[in-house]
C-alpha cells in the first residue's frame, strides 16, 4: 500500500514540480542564448535531434521489456507524424513568441491550456455541456476569465514594479500601442497564444496514440524522431544562412543540450507518463507554479523587470484556471457518485472519450 501511494501520489507530484522548473529553465536559457545570436530555427532542430539521440540509447532495452505490444499500422504511424507536425508548429510559435517577450509572460499564458482544452472538447463534441450544472458553468466562466487574463497580459504591460537593473531615464509606464517594443510584445504574446492552443491538440492526439500503443517511452521516441525528420527541411528552409547553424561553446551550446535532454526529451516523457497515470487535469494543475519560477529566474539571471500588467493578468488567469479545475473535479466527483462513468484515477473523461472514439 505504501509503495502504491508513493508511485501514484508522491512521485508524480515531485516529478511535475521538477519538470516545471526545467521547462522554465529552458525558456530562460533560450532567451539568454538568442541575445548571443542563436538562431531559434537551428535551436528547435538541434533540440529534437539531441532528444532523439538521448532516447535512442535505451530503446533496445525498452523494446525487450515491452513485449506483447500491438503491431504497428499505418494509422499509428500517421498519428506519430501528426504529433511531430503539431509539436514543431507549437515550438516555432512558442520560441518566436518568447524571443519577443519574456519567460514570465510565457509561463503566465500557459494557464490557458485547460481553458483551450475545454473549448476544443466542446467543438469536437468530446464533452457534453449542461448549462444547469454548476460544474459546466464553472468551466465556461473559468475559460472566459482565463482568456480575459491572457488579453490583459498581452495588451497591457504597465509600470515596472520590480527591477534589479539601475534606473533608466525612460519612463516605466506602459508603452504606447504604436511603439516597436509594445508591437513586439503583442506579436510575441499572440504567438504564445497559438502555441498554447496547439498543445491541447497535441495532448488529444497523444492520448489517442497511447490508447492504441500503450508504451510511453516508445511513443515519445517516435514523436521526437518525427519532429527531427520534419524540422530538418523546414528549419533549413526558414533559416538558409548556414553560419547561424554553428553552435559556439558558450551559453548557446549549454542551451541546446539542456533543451534536448530536459525539455524535448525528459519533460515530454514525464508529461506522457503523468498523462497516462493521472490524466491531463493533474498535469496542467502545476502550470501556475511556473509563473513564480519564471519571474524569479528572469529577474535573477536575465535582469528582466516584472511589470504590473503581467502580475494582474497572471492573477486573473489563475482564477480562471482554478475555476476550470474546480468544475472538472466537481464533474468527476458527481460521475463517481452516480456511477455513470466509472474509471481509475489515471483516466480523463475529456481525452478518454476521444481515445475510445478514435
Amino acid at each position: 500500500m505504501a509503495g502504491s501511494y508513493w508511485y501514484n501520489e508522491v512521485v508524480p507530484f515531485t516529478a511535475m514540480i521538477a519538470i516545471e522548473c526545467t521547462n522554465v529553465g529552458v525558456n530562460v536559457l533560450f532567451k539568454a542564448a538568442t541575445e548571443k545570436g542563436l538562431s531559434y530555427y537551428a535551436f528547435i532542430f538541434y533540440s529534437f535531434a539531441i532528444s532523439t539521440l538521448f532516447l535512442l540509447l535505451p530503446l533496445p532495452f525498452v523494446f525487450r521489456w515491452s513485449r506483447g505490444l500491438p503491431p504497428w499500422n499505418m494509422s499509428l504511424i500517421i498519428r506519430f507524424f501528426l504529433l511531430g507536425v503539431i509539436g514543431l508548429a507549437a515550438q516555432l510559435c512558442g520560441y518566436r513568441g518568447l524571443k519577443y517577450t519574456s519567460p514570465t509572460l510565457a509561463s503566465a499564458l500557459s494557464n490557458l491550456i485547460p481553458a483551450f482544452t475545454f473549448i476544443l472538447a466542446i467543438l469536437f463534441r468530446m464533452e457534453k455541456v449542461a448549462l444547469r450544472s454548476s460544474s459546466t458553468r464553472a468551466k465556461i466562466l473559468g475559460s472566459m476569465v482565463s482568456i480575459s487574463g491572457a488579453l490583459v497580459v498581452v495588451l497591457y504591460k504597465g509600470p515596472t514594479i520590480l527591477s534589479n537593473s539601475s534606473p533608466q531615464p525612460s519612463p516605466t509606464v506602459d508603452f504606447p500601442m504604436g511603439s516597436t517594443s509594445q508591437s513586439n510584445w503583442v506579436l510575441g504574446g499572440s504567438l504564445l497564444l497559438i502555441e498554447y492552443l496547439l498543445l491541447p491538440i497535441w495532448y488529444i492526439v497523444q492520448t489517442s496514440v497511447m490508447k492504441k500503443y500503450p508504451a510511453e517511452f516508445i511513443a515519445v521516441f517516435m514523436y521526437n524522431l518525427s519532429g527531427t525528420l520534419i524540422s530538418a527541411p523546414v528549419c533549413l528552409l526558414l533559416e538558409s544562412n548556414l553560419s547561424t547553424w554553428k553552435i559556439n561553446p558558450d551559453i548557446t551550446l549549454i542551451t541546446v543540450i539542456y533543451s534536448g535532454f530536459f525539455c524535448t526529451g525528459l519533460s515530454c516523457l514525464v508529461h506522457t507518463w503523468g498523462l497516462h497515470l493521472k490524466g491531463p487535469v493533474y498535469v496542467s494543475i502545476f502550470k501556475p507554479l511556473s509563473i513564480v519560477i519564471a519571474a524569479a529566474m528572469s529577474f535573477i539571471f536575465l535582469g528582466e523587470a516584472l511589470h504590473f500588467g503581467t502580475v494582474v493578468g497572471a492573477l486573473i488567469l489563475s482564477c480562471g484556471f482554478y475555476a476550470v479545475i474546480w468544475g472538472k473535479a466537481k464533474e468527476e466527483e458527481l460521475s463517481e457518485e452516480l456511477d455513470i462513468r466509472p474509471r481509475t484515477s489515471g483516466d480523463s473523461p475529456l481525452l478518454k472519450n476521444f481515445s475510445e472514439n478514435a
